[in-house]
């Protein structure tokens, strides 16, 4: 008596993602483009979404994540992310953005001071004498020789994102609990959330 050989049903579907992370920025090509990349070095599905506002004030940004949050509800793992730069910005509109990211624990808020470029510059070094956004710009073109707010993938590797992290927790000692008020950027969190997570 032959024996029915019992049929086997694989299920198909996709892979689960695990976790969301809203990300709402002042600018609207390099941190995009940057982020994505970075979300692509991830071994681990991630969704990464940008979101950015048509003006680049604080406020602005801060409208502008609120709205996507009215229908994008996070859930418990998700975290949403405001990226501004500290430009020409004063502390009060700061302050602000510095409160949203108080009110949940998966709120958060990275600044760079004085400008994103800062931390891409701390993926080549250590970004020390900088003092304004020319210098900061300047620094950054002689490893990005064709950098004009444009990121390529091509143009960081995950090593040099590690030492970017590395450099910016160091210099965020002791850690801001909101922002650095001298040149620094705590983009690095956002980096690891997304890398390490």
């Amino acid at each position: 008596m032959a024996s029915k050989r019992r049929r086997f049903i694989r299920s198909t579907g996709t892979r689960r993602i695990r976790k969301l992370i809203l990300i709402a920025t002042e600018g609207r090509v390099t941190e995009p483009q940057y982020f994505m990349i970075l979300n692509r070095m991830n071994a681990e599905p991630v969704a990464v979404k940008c979101i950015n506002s048509k003006k680049s004030t604080p406020n602005h940004v801060l409208q502008r994540m609120e709205h996507v949050l009215l229908s994008d509800r996070l859930k418990r793992d998700d975290e949403a992310w405001i990226v501004v730069d500290k430009d020409d910005w004063t502390d009060v509109m700061l302050q602000n953005l510095a409160k949203w990211s108080a009110q949940k624990p998966n709120y958060h808020l990275a600044v760079s001071n004085p400008m994103f470029e800062y931390w891409l510059l701390l993926h080549f070094e250590d970004g020390n004498g900088i003092r304004t956004a020319n210098e900061c710009n300047e620094r950054l073109c002689r490893y990005l020789t064709q950098y004009r707010k444009h990121v390529k993938a091509s143009d960081i590797s995950r090593d040099q994102v590690e030492a970017a992290i590395h450099r910016a927790e160091i210099k965020d000692r002791p850690q801001n609990a909101d922002w650095s008020r001298n040149v620094g950027t705590t983009v690095y969190k956002l980096a690891k959330s997304i890398l390490f997570s």
